[in-house]
This record gives structure tokens, C-alpha cells and sequence, in this order.
């Protein structure tokens, strides 16, 4: 079934076309990331995440600007399906983002994947004026056992 169906409108046949998404298809779904329309931009990230593709990492990260909620939720959720590629670029723009809300993004991000490369990145962002982008970066680090004291009782 052709992606093209994933912007028909129909849900069933978008579902279906989901299913059929194949690395074949990351070249045209990377041409759609900048897609005016959201819900075709939404579709994208999704299936970008379910090919894990570290080819989208550049256009997933540009759209965890993106002004709506939902979709910057949705490229998050992708980066976190492509994984270990993405950390890298994940951690250099914690280090560099001003925005609030992107902060909070890219620390989550990197919390769910939990990569010890993000170590260093996430204990920067502990100081972060942002208490939700802090607790993002507590909850990485707790995940990775980070600052966490194991004994014998």
C-alpha cells in the first residue's frame, strides 16, 4: 500500500499503509516533514520512529520546536524509537537550546533512552531554571542508576 494512503482521510486505510511503511518509504516520509499540513506532518514522525530511522534524526530534532504540543511530543517519541544515533545530537542541543519547552523535550528524550553518553548532558540540566526539564534529567539519571547507592542490608 502506498504511504500516500497515510494522508487519505480514511483511517482504516491510513492504519494500513502504517503497517506497510518500509525503509524503502524513509527517503519520500523525510520529504514530509516539513508537510504544512500537521496531521500529515504527524503521521511522518510516527513512521520515521517505527523505522527507527537515523536518517531522520536532523528533521525529528527540528521538529521538537514544533508549536503544537502533540507533534514535538511525537518527534520526541520517534527519537527515542531511532535511539542510541540520536543521542549525540541530542545532548549538544540541551546544552545550547533557550527554549523552555524544547529543553523539556530534549531532556525526556534523553531520559527515555537512557544512553550513559547523556550523563553529562543530563547532570548540566539539573540547574536548568526549568523544574520540568530537572525532573526530566533526575528521572534519566535515576534510570541509569546514576547517583544511586546500592548495599547489603
Amino acid at each position: 500500500m502506498p504511504i500516500t494512503e497515510l494522508f487519505s482521510g480514511d483511517d482504516e486505510r491510513a492504519q494500513a499503509a502504517l503497517a506497510d511503511v518500509t525503509a524503502a518509504d524513509v527517503p519520500a516520509l523525510l520529504a514530509l516533514t516539513a508537510d504544512p499540513k500537521p496531521e500529515v506532518r504527524a503521521a511522518v514522525f510516527y513512521a520515521l520512529g517505527q523505522q527507527r530511522a537515523p536518517e531522520a534524526i536532523t528533521p525529528l530534532m527540528f521538529a521538537l520546536s514544533e508549536r503544537s504540543p502533540y507533534l514535538a511530543r511525537l518527534a520526541s517519541d520517534a527519537l527515542v524509537q531511532i535511539g542510541a544515533p540520536a543521542v549525540p545530537a541530542l545532548c549538544e542541543a540541551l546544552d545550547r537550546e533557550v527554549e523552555t519547552a524544547v529543553r523539556v523535550n530534549l531532556a525526556r528524550t534523553l531520559a527515555l533512552i537512557a544512553d550513559t553518553r547523556s550523563i553529562p548532558a543530563l547532570f548540566r540540566a539539573l540547574d536548568d531554571d526549568s523544574a520540568i526539564v530537572q525532573h526530566w534529567a533526575d528521572h534519566g539519571l535515576e534510570k541509569m542508576g546514576v547517583g544511586q547507592v546500592y548495599f547489603k542490608p
